[in-house]
């Protein structure tokens, strides 16, 4: 019979990621290199002070947030501009 191959293979290759054995030349668990942060931040982030959660690490976060909104708002502002000199007409010479 003459037609078309078949675009998808009929057998499937074995699974890679599908096996439970550690990969040679690795130890079978890594060990935990730090000690656990969870319930300390838990209980940074969870504690009623009125500060919302991006700023609750104090000044890192104040920092970041601050650079953001200076960068959005020049951005905000390069745009205006911007379209503002796109949209005058050109001076016919």
């Amino acid at each position: 019979m003459q037609g078309l191959k078949p675009l998808a293979p009929t057998d499937y290759p074995h699974l890679i990621f599908g096996t439970s054995k550690p990969a040679p030349g690795l130890p079978a668990a890594d060990p935990f290199l730090s000690k656990n942060k969870v319930p300390h931040l838990q209980k940074v982030f969870q504690k009623s002070d009125g500060l919302p959660v991006h700023l609750k690490l104090g000044y890192p976060d104040k920092l970041l947030y601050r650079t953001t909104m200076a960068l959005t708002i020049g951005g905000t502002i390069y745009c205006l501009v911007a379209l503002f000199i796109a949209s005058q007409p050109k001076k016919q010479k």
